[in-house]
């Protein structure tokens, strides 16, 4: 488990071979779900979950001005270049 910290504004790609498995929770402020086509996504507030295999999202990104954050579970260790700290 890690928690992903995006800055306002920041986007983080989702790669489906690091993220295929992960499922997400918003802890704090709005993550919005970039889709497959570059189309805006739905915008979850604190205590959404999602899953991301099969869901077609290719971006994570925070459409407010303060940092959101993301706890983010995969079965496996962390795989994401992400998990290194706040984009």
């Amino acid at each position: 488990m890690r928690t992903l910290a995006l800055r306002g504004g920041a986007r983080v790609a989702v790669v489906p071979a690091e993220w295929c498995d992960a499922f997400g929770v918003v802890i704090r402020g709005r993550v919005q779900l970039e889709l497959r086509d570059s189309e805006p996504g739905p915008i979850l507030g604190r205590g959404a979950g999602f899953w991301l295999r099969g869901t077609g999202v290719r971006a994570l990104r925070n459409p407010g001005r303060r940092t959101a954050k993301v706890r983010v579970v995969t079965p496996g260790p962390a795989r994401s270049p992400a998990s290194r700290g706040t984009l």
